[in-house]
């Protein structure tokens, strides 16, 4: 089937949906303070993908979340939980020296009437959300745009189990793939697709997932680079070191990805990127990223769109953070990782394993010193500019010797509250050993990852999780 032709029958089997309504805005501040403005109102061109059964978000994900109500009545009609690049940025140390503007977009069902939009932040003390921006929208508006946005090629066909409105819609783009490597990009998203269902949940849950791809030219492979100088204008803008981080993907060029993704349904992206370089990137319910030729694509792949659809936290402790590290030990909202003042009350209480200790205790001062010194040896790579290879070498080692300290311990493959997680080595606690979230190795989700991803799909799938 062509994609041309699945793409018309997107059309005509969502006919009976209201277009997709997206409001663009500018999220500007530092540290301490943020606004928010309005850049645009557009209508998309297609049809709204979500599940029209479940319009309201019960997930309680996200640093962000952001509700539709009538303007008449203020009847809630849709909402979501997300997370932003800003509300990574204004954790880093520049965003205590300056000011930085970045573009998001919300997108919900075109409304018949004029709505009110709220968008709320999480307080962190109590992860409560409070209302930070509102903004009132009237569909009839003469300046909401519905012109369609320029062609990304033709719609590829990865997986199609049914109508976007009874599926989770998952789009991939990719990224710094030239007019002569569109066969590689469609290759690189159908291997990366097959990573995917070969795990749990994934696997088990594989028809309720729609996997879409576009690939938008760029006119030259690659990437930007900035720590080598590398800088290239690719189609969605996608770049290494962010936040300075040389292993962090992000495209900053929010209006662009908005345009390229608009051709197709999604509820979810995964911008993969033309490169072999190691790295990528994961931001709840924005977009994930992952190098397509690392020689651990599929890990990449996997460990960020967890981030991005579930909103799992890394729980690794020993590299290094692009984000400061703050004395205080907040409660996270993300489901896989909890504060040291949390165990008395765990948030996945009902996974826990039979008479198993907490905090459990693992040999972590031990796991610790081998991981410091794989991190010292890994920055010493990258400042010889050692070729990728190397690095991928050091890898191999790192998990080979992973796999034997963490098998070895008496609560392997145990439910318990591991200490070590969140970037920290203090404080935050992760629920098993060993996880996709927290190493390479030849490991599954975690059973407390597994949930939280078993949720979200059902938020998009039809039918609800209590009625199934």
């Amino acid at each position: 089937m062509t994609g041309e032709l699945s793409l018309l029958a997107v059309a005509l089997t969502a006919a009976a949906a209201p277009k997709t309504f997206r409001v663009d805005y500018f999220h500007t501040g530092n540290a301490v303070e943020e606004r928010f403005s309005l850049d645009r109102l557009v209508v998309e061109p297609l049809p709204w993908p979500g599940n029209p059964l479940q319009p309201i978000d019960d997930t309680n994900l996200g640093k962000y979340f952001f509700e539709v109500r009538d303007r008449a009545n203020n009847q809630l009609l849709y909402s979501r939980g997300y997370s932003s690049i800003y509300g990574e940025w204004e954790l880093t140390s520049e965003a205590k020296e300056r000011f930085r503007t970045f573009h998001e977009s919300l997108r919900f069902p075109l409304p018949s009437k004029p709505v009110q939009i709220l968008v709320k932040k999480r307080d962190p003390l109590d992860n409560a959300f409070r209302e930070k921006w509102s903004l009132i929208v009237d569909p009839a508006d003469i300046f909401v745009d519905p012109s369609p946005p320029p062609s990304a090629g033709a719609l590829i066909t990865i997986e199609s189990h049914g109508p976007p409105s009874e599926k989770l819609d998952v789009l991939l783009l990719g990224d710094g793939y030239n007019a002569s490597q569109r066969a590689k990009c469609e290759t690189d998203m159908r291997r990366l697709s097959d990573a995917l269902f070969k795990v749990s949940p994934f696997k088990q849950r594989r028809e309720a997932l729609n996997i879409w791809g576009l690939c938008p030219v760029s006119t030259e492979p690659g990437i930007s680079r900035p720590s080598l100088g590398i800088h290239v204008r690719s189609a969605i803008g996608a770049t290494y070191d962010a936040f300075g981080s040389e292993r962090y993907i992000l495209t900053f060029d929010n209006r662009t990805l908005r345009e390229v993704a608009s051709n197709a349904p999604y509820e979810a992206v995964v911008i993969l990127v033309n490169g072999r370089t190691y790295g990528g990137g994961g931001i709840y319910n924005l977009y994930s990223t992952a190098a397509a030729d690392s020689q651990w694509a599929p890990y990449l792949f996997i460990h960020e769109f967890g981030h991005h659809l579930a909103g799992l936290a890394d729980e690794y402790f020993t590299a290094e953070s692009a984000y400061e590290s703050v004395a205080a030990r907040p409660e996270p909202w993300e489901p896989n990782v909890t504060s040291v003042q949390s165990l008395n009350r765990l948030k996945w209480q009902s996974l826990l394993s039979e008479r198993i200790p907490i905090p459990t205790p693992w040999n972590k001062d031990a796991f610790e010193k081998w991981e410091k010194g794989i991190q010292k040896r890994r920055k010493q790579i990258r400042a010889e500019r050692r070729p990728e290879s190397d690095m991928d070498a050091l890898y191999l080692e790192e998990k080979q010797q992973e796999t034997k300290l963490l098998g070895a311990e008496k609560y392997a493959g145990k439910v318990g509250a591991f200490e070590g997680a969140n970037y920290e080595p203090k404080g935050y606690f992760r629920p098993q050993l060993d996880c996709i979230m927290f190493s390479r190795d030849d490991v599954p989700f975690c059973s407390v990852c597994r949930r939280s991803i078993d949720r979200v799909i059902d938020l998009y799938t039809q039918p609800h999780a209590a009625a199934r």
